[in-house]
């Protein structure tokens, strides 16, 4: 895989059973580029320790006199240089490529599975630790894949060498052998000491990171409430806590480094003073002496990578974990169905609380608790976070049809929408049916104040469809955020349209305006709305309050408010007390209440 190839077909099936195994599979995944990497990082490697064997030959050729031994070692140094020079041009093209594929593979991985989970992604995760995975975690993970073929040429670099000192010259040779091994080994006591700091250090940065990325999120409530500063020293604590993490594992690491760098130094020294005395006794020559000398210092260079693999495993390893966890989430349904792909149509029904939405009718539904009606919600799209009965829609299980046909088919839209930085063209250019327009749909979600709006604050768009609309929305309020998203889901025209609390964030005028547009554009459709605002009951077609996970009554607005008293204390938040009162005690209140709701209807 070059990088132009990117994305991948297919990224694969990940082994997600923890980070170490998950490393092993991108590895392996990779197994051409890491052959690539190993084979130029040989070329390069080996090049760079052949030439104290060429400087040791024409230092010998000058003691002897030999000019055509000396002419023979100037032609074996321009063949080592330019092995050196293409093996590393070579080698960094291929460990880039390697590290810039295996983050992209990652990365796909990530995204898909967030596409199969949906919202379940984030009740599971916090959001801040998806970002940390798709963004700092993913480069580590790129970087120890990489850094595993240099290091494998690396190692069997020394191997050579040694191997090649032994035979040219085992007095010294044998001593370069043992001693090498030492210094690889040498660190092998401080790394699972430095790897839990690395992972104290990257355990704080992600908490740190979660808290920034919710102190953004709900930086316009934090300021509404004046709580912006007291977050702000939060995440100043954090940030201290990762910098003092981070200072403890760089003091291990450098300790690390310091022994590479010394313990390479004892060992030339006593090459040195053994080579002086075989010297002295003529049992070598000065040219052996130069070679394995020279010998000792270019090995200091591979040798460095031993531990680079070191430090790369230890900061990935947490980082792939993180992303293990992630890909090892699962939806409570196969998104790959058990039927063939269909758009099925009719009633749309919920065995597991009796809910019915007969086809082609605006349903409303009345549930006490939002986290019940988010999930309920969340059930009607088919293929749910939780495990449950299937929802069927004209008698088809949702569940069983591909994760692609039932979002088809039916379209959720939750009560916190996400609007995608862009223009408004683009954020309204969504898969759709084509039969309503994007002017009638922004006509019906009342959105013409927005548009004024966008077209105020781009002066380089003449048209609104133009303008840029910042991330997540920021830039608008939260009503006209609202009506901009249910705009986008009209557009899209699906067969099922769920809405939860599509107007809780707009005025009672706009809000009678858009369930008028609402029910006239959705004619002929099937519609279901999750609210408890009377100017959407009452344009409803059908009424149905769910209590304590059950259907409790069905029926029209004007009918349940004055008939059903639990309905009355959702719509009306009346109280327990009020609820329970006698008859003659609360004629008083009942009487104001039926006077407040008649006038509401009146000004609808």
């Amino acid at each position: 895989m070059q990088i132009q190839d990117l994305p991948y077909p297919d990224p694969g099936l990940p082994d997600a059973r923890s980070g170490p195994r998950f490393l092993w599979w991108l590895g392996r995944n990779q197994l051409g580029g890491q052959l690539k990497a190993l084979a130029w990082g040989l070329l390069h490697f080996v090049s760079v320790s052949a030439l104290p064997f060429c400087v040791g030959l024409a230092v010998q050729a000058v003691v002897d006199r030999s000019g055509t031994r000396l002419a023979l070692t100037g032609l074996l140094m321009v063949v080592c240089g330019t092995g050196i020079a293409v093996g590393d041009t070579f080698l960094h093209r291929t460990a880039v490529t390697n590290w810039i594929t295996a983050a992209a593979r990652v990365q796909q991985l990530l995204a898909r599975k967030a596409a199969q989970l949906g919202s379940a992604l984030t009740r599971r995760v916090a959001a801040g630790e998806v970002v940390a995975v798709s963004t700092g975690d993913v480069e580590k993970i790129g970087w120890f894949v990489e850094a595993v073929s240099r290091f494998t040429a690396a190692a069997l670099t020394v191997v050579v060498v040694c191997v090649g000192l032994v035979v040219y010259q085992p007095a010294l040779g044998v001593i370069v052998a043992v001693g090498l091994p030492v210094l690889a080994l040498a660190v092998l006591p401080l790394l699972p000491r430095a790897t839990r700091r690395a992972d104290f250090q990257r355990e704080k940065a992600g908490r740190a990171t979660e808290l920034a990325s919710d102190t953004v999120a709900g930086l316009r409530v934090l300021r509404g409430i004046g709580g912006e500063d007291l977050f702000l020293d939060r995440y100043r604590r954090a940030s201290q806590e990762v910098r003092h993490a981070a200072v403890r594992s760089a003091r291990m690491w450098s300790l690390i480094s310091a022994i590479q760098v010394l313990l390479p130094g004892l060992l030339l020294i006593a090459v040195v003073w053994h080579g002086i005395h075989l010297a002295r006794e003529g049992r070598i020559t000065v040219g052996e002496l130069v070679t394995v000398y020279s010998a000792v210092m270019v090995l200091t260079y591979p040798l460095r990578h031993f531990e680079e693999i070191a430090m790369a495993y230890s900061f990935s390893r947490p980082s792939a974990k993180r992303a293990a966890r992630v890909l090892s989430l699962e939806r409570a349904t196969d998104t790959a169905g058990a039927r063939e792909a269909q758009l099925p149509d009719g009633d749309l029904y919920d065995p597991a609380t009796g809910l019915l939405a007969p086809s082609g009718r605006f349903t409303a539904v009345v549930c006490g608790d939002p986290d019940a009606a988010g999930r309920l919600a969340e059930r009607l799209g088919g293929h749910p976070a939780e495990a449950g009965p299937s929802v069927l829609l004209g008698g088809v299980p949702l569940d069983e049809l591909p994760l692609e046909s039932s979002r088809t088919a039916v379209l959720v839209q939750d009560k916190d929408p996400v609007l995608l930085s862009g223009s408004l063209r683009e954020l309204l250019d969504v898969p759709a049916s084509g039969a309503v327009r994007a002017e009638d749909a922004l006509a019906a979600a009342q959105c013409g104040d927005v548009l004024d709006a966008l077209a105020q604050g781009s002066l380089d768009a003449a048209d609104p469809m133009d303008a840029r609309i910042t991330e997540r929305g920021r830039s608008l309020s939260g009503g006209q955020r609202q009506r901009l998203a249910l705009a986008r889901s009209l557009i899209t025209d699906p067969e099922v349209l769920v809405l939860d609390e599509p107007t809780s964030a707009v005025d009672s005028h706009t809000e009678a305006r858009i369930a008028e547009g609402v029910r006239r554009l959705r004619t002929g459709r099937t519609t279901v709305v999750f609210t408890s605002s009377p100017l959407l009951l009452d344009r409803a077609d059908r009424v149905v309050l769910v209590h304590e996970g059950e259907v409790a009554a069905v029926g029209v607005h004007r009918e349940l408010v004055h008939a059903e008293p639990r309905y009355r204390a959702v719509v009306t938040r009346e109280t327990e007390d009020e609820t329970a009162a006698p008859r003659g005690v609360s004629d008083h209140h009942e009487a104001a209440r039926r006077g407040a709701f008649e006038e509401i209807e009146e000004s609808a």
